[in-house]
C-alpha cells in the first residue's frame, strides 16, 4: 500500500511515539510505502531539523537519509487549481495525484475538508492504522 504523509504525521512519528510512529515502523517493515515530492521531502527536512535542535537525542538525518534512500520520491508539478484553503497543503495532493496514491495520512483540518478529491482519502493516523494496519 502506498500513502503520501503529511508533514506533521511524519515528524510527530520521527520523535514522539503514537500512531504516526507505529505508521513509521509499518514502512521500516516494508508493510507500506511512502511516496513523497521534493517539495514535501524540502518541508520534511526543513521542520525536522527545527525540531532536532529541540531533541538532540533523535539522529535526524539519519532518518532523512533511510527517507530518501526507501521511499519513492516523484517530482509533481504544481496545479493551478487550489484544493485547500491553506494553499501550502496542495503540494500532498498534487504528489498523491502525480503518483496516483490513494491515501494521504494527515491530522490536517485543511487536508481533511477536501478528503476524496479525485478519489484521494485523507485519514487521520488512527484511523488508517485502525483500518488498514490493524496490528501494526
Amino acid at each position: 500500500m502506498r500513502i503520501v504523509l503529511d508533514t506533521n504525521v511524519f515528524v510527530s512519528g520521527v520523535f514522539w511515539d503514537g500512531p504516526p510512529n507505529r505508521i513509521l515502523k509499518a514502512w521500516i517493515a516494508e508493510k507500506i510505502s511512502l511516496v513523497l515530492s521534493l517539495e514535501i521531502l524540502e518541508e520534511y527536512q526543513r521542520i525536522g531539523h527545527s525540531l532536532s535542535l529541540k531533541y538532540p537525542l533523535i539522529d535526524f538525518p539519519q532518518v532523512l537519509t533511510l527517507l530518501e534512500a526507501n521511499a519513492e520520491i516523484v517530482v509533481s508539478p504544481k496545479h493551478h487549481i487550489r484544493v485547500c484553503e491553506d494553499p501550502d497543503d496542495d503540494k500532498f495532493f498534487s504528489c498523491a495525484l502525480t503518483a496516483q496514491v490513494p491515501w494521504i495520512v494527515s491530522g490536517d483540518k485543511h487536508l481533511l475538508k477536501v478528503s476524496n478529491y479525485h478519489g484521494i482519502q485523507v485519514v487521520k493516523p488512527k484511523e488508517f492504522l485502525t483500518r488498514y494496519l490493524p496490528k501494526s
